[in-house]
């Protein structure tokens, strides 16, 4: 990415200091989504970094994930599958649970979204802990499909999800990194 770019979106992103809670500050990607070049532009830079991956489907994991995930996906010529909290898709679903800093929750994928000859790249809008990205991947894998990418607007290193990614052999990559969050 050119200076240019990532200062684009830079400023597209909003900060909001405090939120949820005092001492946190909330990195917010809908600044991107109604900006229409920056949210181009962030459909374009994926796309062309994972043009020669030699994906099948992009899954997007509840709720941000699906609004980068499914223009990258059409973009890309490629199938979307949602990953969602229980009780929203409509035909046989697998479940996963993870860990959240204060508590646990559910996350689930259509029995039937993908076999084992897809190649999947993972797409959403922030990684922090990696908890839900974990989940994401560990249904993925559960269906037989193969997933060694995934992509994120945001990632806030210093939180471990990165670390905690690669431990499950996945390549991260983020447009933007903020430390210290």
């Amino acid at each position: 990415m050119t200076e240019t770019e990532i200062n684009t979106l830079k400023s597209a992103i909003h900060t909001i200091p405090d939120y949820p809670k005092v001492g946190i500050m909330f990195r917010d990607v809908t600044g991107i989504l109604d900006d229409a070049d920056a949210f181009k532009l962030t459909i374009d830079i994926l796309a062309d970094k994972f043009k020669d991956g030699g994906y099948t489907k992009i899954v997007g994991t509840e709720a941000r994930g699906f609004l980068f995930g499914a223009p990258l996906a059409l973009a890309m010529g490629l199938g979307f599958v949602p990953v969602r909290k229980p009780g929203k898709l409509p035909r046989a679903t697998y479940m996963q649970d993870y860990q959240l800093e204060y508590g646990h929750d559910t996350l689930e994928i259509h029995q039937d979204a993908l076999t084992e000859l897809d190649n999947v790249l993972i797409v959403d809008d922030l990684l922090a802990t990696g908890g839900t990205i974990e989940a994401t991947t560990k249904l993925i894998r559960r269906l037989g499909a193969k997933v060694t990418d995934a992509a994120f607007v945001i990632s806030l290193p210093d939180l471990g999800g990165e670390k905690k990614l690669e431990d499950m052999d996945l390549s991260v990559f983020s447009l933007l990194q903020y430390a210290g969050d």
